[in-house]
C-alpha cells in the first residue's frame, strides 16, 4: 500500500462552522484529533468553539467528563478564518451548506493547498458523492461521511464512496471513522443515503400536519417519542437542524428525485420570512429561552 494510504490521521478540519461543522468537531477534537475549525465567517468560528465549550461544560456538571478532559478537548481545538491554516489537515470534512457548485469551489481550493495525503469527506446528506468528487480535484481520495446531528450524541455515520473513490480511501476512511468513536455504515451514492432518504418525507409529513391544523407540534413530538420510541420528536429535530437546513435539503431532494413527499412545505417558507429559523434563532416550532444548540 502506498505511503498516501498509509500515512497516520492526527489533524482534521472540519469546514463549516455551524450547528453540524460544531458538533463534528466536538466529536474530533473528544477522540484526541488536532481538530481545526475553519469558517470564512469569523463569528461563526467564534461561536462555534462557545458552544462546544458550552456543550462540555454541561457534560463535566453531569459527571460525564473531567476537568483536565475539558482541558485536553479545548487544547486540540484551533478555529480559524485563514484556508492556509487547513493543509495541515490529513482529513477535511466538508459541512457546509448543501449546494454542488459552493462545494466545488471549495473543494478546488482545498485541493490547491492540502498535500497529496489529505482525505477530503462531504457530510452532505443529498447530493452525490461521485457529483462532488468531481470538482475536487481528486476524486479517488474523495468519501462521502454523513454524521447524524448532533454526532456528539448520535454515534452513526453513513459511508457512501463515489464512482472513482479507491477502495484504500474507503478503508482509511472506514478505519478514522471507528477512531473517532462513531458506528460507520456503507450506503450507495444514491440521494437521502438511508437515513434522510425516511427522514426528510417524514419531517415534511410533520410539518403538514402543523401547517393543516391537525396536531400541535408540542403534541406531534409527544406522540412519536412515546409511541415510537424515538429520543427527539420530529419537531424538536427540525429546531435543531434549522429551517433554513430543511429548506435547501428538501430542494436538494425534491430536486434529484421529484418525490412529492420532499417538496419544502409553504409553512417553513413562511416561517423563515418570520425569522423563526429553530433553536438558533430562539424560535422555531417551539419557544427557547437561549440559543444553545446542544445538550449534554
Amino acid at each position: 500500500m502506498s505511503e498516501i494510504c498509509t500515512k497516520a490521521i492526527r489533524t482534521v478540519t472540519i469546514v463549516g462552522a455551524g450547528t453540524m461543522g460544531t458538533s463534528i468537531a466536538i466529536v474530533a477534537a473528544r477522540s484526541g484529533f488536532h481538530t481545526i475549525v475553519f469558517d470564512q465567517d469569523a463569528a461563526a468560528v467564534a461561536r462555534s468553539k462557545i458552544q462546544a465549550e458550552a456543550f462540555l461544560r454541561k457534560s463535566m456538571e453531569r459527571g460525564k467528563l473531567s476537568a483536565e478532559q475539558f482541558t485536553g478537548i479545548m487544547g486540540r481545538w484551533k478555529g480559524t478564518s485563514d484556508m492556509k491554516d487547513v493543509a495541515a489537515a490529513d482529513v477535511v470534512i466538508e459541512a457546509i451548506f448543501e449546494s454542488l457548485a459552493a462545494k466545488h469551489q471549495l473543494f478546488s481550493k482545498l485541493h490547491e493547498i492540502c498535500p497529496e495525503h489529505t482525505l477530503f469527506a462531504s457530510n452532505t446528506s443529498t447530493i452525490s458523492i461521485t457529483e462532488i468528487a468531481g470538482g475536487s480535484g481528486r476524486p479517488e481520495r474523495f468519501v462521502g461521511m454523513h454524521f447524524c446531528l448532533p454526532a456528539q450524541l448520535m454515534k452513526l455515520v453513513e459511508m457512501s464512496p463515489g464512482l472513482l473513490t479507491s477502495a484504500d480511501t474507503f478503508e482509511r476512511a472506514w478505519a478514522f471513522c471507528k477512531d473517532l468513536g462513531q458506528n460507520p455504515v456503507r450506503t450507495q451514492d444514491t440521494p437521502g443515503f438511508i437515513l434522510n432518504y425516511f427522514l426528510i418525507p417524514f419531517n415534511n409529513d410533520a410539518i403538514r400536519l402543523v401547517e393543516q391544523g391537525v396536531a400541535s407540534p408540542q403534541d406531534i413530538d409527544t406522540a412519536v417519542k412515546h409511541a415510537l420510541g424515538y429520543p427527539m420528536g420530529p419537531m424538536e429535530l427540525l429546531d435543531l437542524v434549522g429551517l433554513d437546513t430543511q429548506k435547501l435539503l428538501c430542494e436538494a431532494m425534491h430536486g434529484l428525485t421529484h418525490e412529492p413527499r420532499a417538496a419544502c412545505p409553504s409553512l417553513v417558507r413562511r416561517m423563515l420570512a418570520a425569522g423563526q429559523v429553530g433553536k438558533k434563532s430562539g424560535r422555531g416550532f417551539h419557544t427557547y429561552g437561549d440559543s444553545k444548540t446542544f445538550g449534554a
